[in-house]
């Protein structure tokens, strides 16, 4: 591990996948290699916080229905909203995936030499893959994908499979990546294939 932290040049690590299929998992055992992790969900929520200028225009754009009571956005509420119409997900990438890339940009050019891992769910679909040096999807067989989330959120099957379905094809990622990690198995099993992907990189 402390060989990746004397690395003199920086190297751009794009992780992306499918909806649950355990990006942020691979992202965090990264991490304890010294790499410097950019979370693409995580910039998404600071964005819509009410002191941003997107969330105003989230707002303009898709109603006050989708507020809580404090007057936050409801993320779940959202989420239920623009998965049920593809025009109104179009909508809000149009809103987000500008900022979500200033902030990205940003923080890469913070990081001066080392490892640096993108996590971004959605790294293709915004046209990001010129970013990064080295391409990584993460795959899981479909079963244990819903199996995961079932267990971790209170979507049902048919909302799992419509946000799934909303994002390109995990076969096809998996087609222009330089490395595809299953991530079916056990963590220990993850684990193995990010030491063999990190013994290549260095």
């Amino acid at each position: 591990m402390k060989g990746c932290l004397r690395l003199k040049k920086k190297i751009i690590i794009g992780i992306t996948g499918s909806f649950g299929s355990g990006k942020t998992t691979v992202a965090r055992i990264f991490s304890r290699y010294g790499a410097k992790v950019i979370d693409a969900d995580k910039i998404a929520h600071r964005l819509i916080q009410q002191d941003q200028r997107v969330y105003k225009r989230i707002v303009h754009t898709f109603g006050e229905g989708i507020l809580k009571k404090d007057k936050s956005i409801d993320r779940k509420k959202l989420a239920r909203l623009v998965f049920t119409k593809k025009n109104f997900l179009e909508k809000l990438n149009q809103i987000m995936h500008p900022e979500i890339i200033r902030l990205i940009k940003k923080d890469i050019r913070n990081v001066k030499k080392g490892f640096v891992v993108l996590d971004a769910p959605l790294l293709l679909e915004a046209g990001l893959r010129t970013m990064v040096d080295k391409l990584i999807v993460v795959k899981i067989n479909r079963r244990k994908q819903i199996q995961r989330l079932r267990r971790k959120t209170t979507l049902t099957p048919q909302e799992i499979l419509k946000r799934i379905n909303s994002q390109m094809p995990l076969r096809y990622k998996a087609k222009i990546a330089d490395f595809v990690i299953d991530n079916s198995g056990n963590l220990s099993q993850t684990r193995s294939q990010i030491n063999k992907i990190m013994s290549q990189l260095q």
